[in-house]
């Protein structure tokens, strides 16, 4: 019978520390403390289990990104009422884009709370935004839906500008995507991950074809950066 999660994570375990960090953060006491303390645990630090598991940050991220999109997309078609589906679309492109996330991971010091074992000087800090999607799947295994929706009306409260959000035009995909829809052209978006070599990091490479022509190309540390990127090197083509 393999050893329980917590001796396993035992060498890592900041319990006190995390504890009189996480209820100011969250805005209430968490129940399930080995959620969260794997929600910090970036994949250079992960823990192998006797049964071959390996415990990080990944699954918890790829949970909390899903969370994230219904939760703001809920907020947002209540907080503007009048407004249409492609403002309401763009909105939320803009709050749960990378830059932005890891922005506000930076200023809530989610920054402090990971584990890594990625040196410092090679730190991107695409892992604050990785770590916050992470933190939002373990409040919502932890707490449930309700209680994950109010922590993010939380955050957006104290640390999002809406007004100047408003005003920022950075969706290049949507804004890709309409042109094409309003001049019949079909796009496809080709994205693959690629591991950088030096850092030992994930990097995604995304591609934008329009019949059999390369229309741009992007890289980034998730796919959503990478398409936007490339989304940008292409508007800038077709514009010219």
């Amino acid at each position: 019978m393999s050893a329980p999660l917590g001796k396993i994570l035992s060498p890592f375990s900041r319990n006190k520390k995390l504890l009189n960090k996480l209820s100011p953060l969250l805005g209430f006491a968490p129940n399930r403390i080995r959620l969260y303390e794997m929600a910090f645990i970036h994949k250079s630090a992960s823990i192998v289990l006797p049964n071959g598991d390996v415990v990080n940050n990944e699954r918890l991220e790829y949970l909390g990104d899903a969370i994230l999109d219904a939760i703001i997309a809920d907020f947002l078609f209540k907080e503007f009422p009048d407004k249409d589906e492609g403002f309401l679309t763009k909105m939320r492109a803009k709050m749960v884009k990378r830059k932005h996330l890891n922005l506000l991971a930076y200023r809530m010091g989610i920054d402090q709370l990971i584990v890594s074992q990625t040196s410092p000087v090679n730190v991107s800090k695409y892992l604050y935004g990785n770590a916050f999607e992470a933190l939002i799947g373990a409040i919502y295994l932890d707490k449930g839906y309700r209680r994950t929706a109010k922590f993010i009306e939380r955050v957006i409260k104290r640390y999002v500008d809406l007004e100047r959000l408003k005003n920022t035009e950075s969706d290049y995909k949507s804004k890709l995507i309409e042109w094409a829809q309003k001049n019949k052209k079909e796009l496809v978006f080709d994205s693959n991950e690629e591991i950088n070599q030096a850092h030992s990091l994930p990097v995604f490479i995304t591609h934008i074809y329009m019949m059999d022509e390369d229309l741009g190309k992007g890289a980034g540390h998730s796919k959503k950066e990478a398409e936007q990127k490339a989304a940008k090197v292409a508007l800038e083509k077709i514009s010219n």
